[in-house]
């Protein structure tokens, strides 16, 4: 297999860099004496990194098959996991290699399982139906393989997380609908409480109407400051779960969002249902009779 131009290049300027510095100071016997022969570059998975205490610069024996000589290569580089949902429950390590060092340790020739290719959009081409356009153009004239958008990948193999999706949607729709009728209740039995004082106040010569915006007001300012609480809690148990476990799996993915338009609905939705809890009690009470209302 012929080496990559980036390997060709690189052996170019090791010569270019390195010759110079030799001729002058290599001894006779020297120099008859054949180099060592440079060993091939890899990058291992941080994970691996940090559970054999490998760094760059470490020299390793690489073999396709558990007990083999193998080859010995050193370690360039150490990468970071991707936040891919789907490699977090996968407890295994990665090593990246060249591809033609894969094949020749692998013995697998010119063979590939699949592989990806960054393409460019002009600027008179559609940023959003390009991808489909370029698979397209490519099946028709492959052969042996087939084409498909990131988009496409993505969807076929996220089904799994998909359906989690669409559980805790349900499970959040019935935890709304729970807590709207626990909410109606509470504010019921806590407007109930103060029959006495709406009573007062009718009898005072308020109207309806203003005991019916008081008892609303105080029920909106009860829901917007529940609301801000719980954004709060809600921000601080994201973040102690996200250091928890990522810390665990050992990866940068948020398992919990807290995004401001997760806050502005949750806002939103508990101010709607404070002004209605409020109508509804509000309205039961300043219908009854102010002598009713104070026990007389």
């Amino acid at each position: 297999m012929r080496p990559s131009p980036h390997t060709i290049l690189a052996g170019c300027l090791i010569g270019a860099l390195v010759l110079p510095v030799l001729r002058p100071a290599a001894l006779p016997a020297q120099a008859s004496r054949p180099a060592a022969p440079a060993h091939r570059t890899i990058a291992i998975d941080e994970r691996l990194a940090e559970a054999t205490g490998l760094a760059v610069g470490d020299t390793v024996r690489l073999a396709a098959v558990a007990g083999a000589t193998g080859e010995l290569a050193r370690i360039a580089a150490i990468t970071r996991r991707g936040a891919d949902p789907s490699e977090v429950a996968r407890n295994e390590y990665k090593v990246r290699l060249h591809l033609d060092h894969l094949q020749a340790l692998t013995g697998s020739g010119d063979r590939v399982g699949r592989f990806a290719v960054r393409s460019r959009i002009d600027g008179t081409a559609d940023p959003a139906d390009a991808p489909d356009r370029l698979a397209d153009a490519i099946n028709q004239v492959a052969f042996g393989f087939r084409a498909y958008p990131a988009r496409a990948v993505a969807v076929e193999t996220s089904s799994t997380f998909r359906v989690v999706n669409r559980f805790h949607r349900a499970i959040g729709v019935i935890t709304i609908v729970a807590s709207a009728i626990f909410l109606l209740c509470i504010t019921l039995l806590k407007v109930d409480e103060r029959r006495r004082d709406v009573g007062a106040l009718r009898l005072i010569g308020c109207s309806r109407a203003t005991v019916l915006r008081a008892i609303v007001l105080e029920a909106t300012l009860v829901a917007l400051a529940g609301s801000l609480l719980g954004a709060v809690l809600g921000w601080g148990a994201s973040s102690i779960v996200n250091w928890y476990y990522q810390g665990v799996y050992q990866t940068p993915l948020r398992f919990t969002l807290v995004t401001p338009g997760i806050v502005a609905f949750a806002v939103g939705l508990s101010l709607v249902l404070g002004v209605v809890s409020g109508l509804v009690a509000g309205r039961r009470l300043v219908r009854t009779a102010p002598l009713t209302l104070v026990g007389r």
